[in-house]
């Protein structure tokens, strides 16, 4: 049996119970050498094979997979944040699909969230932002023409740009020429959760520059929209007094 298990997004901490759990007991764990904390490896037990994946083909990943489905040994994939964003995690299921090899997946705290908790924020606030759209910058990997920057840029919702650090300069442009304000506040969040995590607030028009203030070309998440700085929101309906729920009736003052 083959576990696709969500690490978090560095905090070794921030794994979920269940991971922590799947970790602990796997005979086997392939895990993201070039992001997932260190640390995590700490939960796994003795005499597990450990195998490091930003060293491996695809091809050499199900290899290792299909010889502890052989042996009878169970299996954690162990990816960054939650395998569903960003994660390649498709494609091996689709080979353990062929392979008949069982699987099933475990979340995790992706690299938008802990940067949201690190900073406070909260992404849909009334009257500002009901939306957040997670997307990446193009790349070696392509995204396509529908999805661009300056499309996604349109909406004026709460944005988390992955992978795009090494373009911020190319970033604002493109988040300017899609309608946003150019003192839009932005921020940029270097391994957020990790202990050496950097959080810096600015604006999309000074993301280069504060970028290149602080040293900062990778791991890093930009977050852009009018939630940063958290200002001019409206008060949730949810919890006004004139408001009734299933559980509280309207009060009336």
């Amino acid at each position: 049996m083959v576990y696709f298990v969500g690490a978090g997004c560095g905090a070794a901490d921030l794994i979920t119970v269940r991971g922590m759990r799947l970790l602990s007991q796997a005979e086997v764990i392939v895990y993201a050498g070039s992001l997932v904390n260190p640390e995590l490896l700490a939960y796994a037990k003795e005499g597990c094979e450990i195998y490091n994946s930003a060293k491996l083909t695809l091809e050499e990943v199900i290899a290792v997979m299909k010889r502890a489905q052989d042996g009878g040994k169970m299996l954690v994939r162990l990816h960054t944040g939650d395998a569903s964003v960003y994660g390649a995690v498709r494609e091996q299921m689709d080979e353990l699909d062929r392979l008949g090899i069982p699987y099933e997946s475990c979340p995790g705290v992706s690299a938008c969230f802990g940067a949201a908790a690190s900073l406070n924020l909260e992404y849909t606030l009334p009257g500002v932002s009901q939306s957040l759209i997670i997307t990446r910058m193009e790349g070696k990997t392509k995204v396509p023409e529908k999805e661009r920057i300056e499309s996604l840029a349109v909406h004026q919702a709460s944005m988390a740009i992955y992978l795009s650090t090494g373009m911020l300069e190319e970033l604002s442009k493109r988040l300017i020429a899609g309608g946003y304000r150019k003192d839009t506040p932005a921020a940029l969040v270097y391994k957020a959760t990790w202990p050496e995590e950097e959080a810096y607030l600015c604006t999309v028009g000074t993301l280069y520059e504060t970028a290149g203030e602080h040293g900062i070309t990778k791991t890093a998440l930009v977050l852009v929209g009018d939630v940063v700085t958290h200002q001019h929101y409206s008060r949730s309906r949810l919890y006004a007094p004139d408001f009734s729920t299933e559980f509280r009736d309207r009060r009336l003052t």
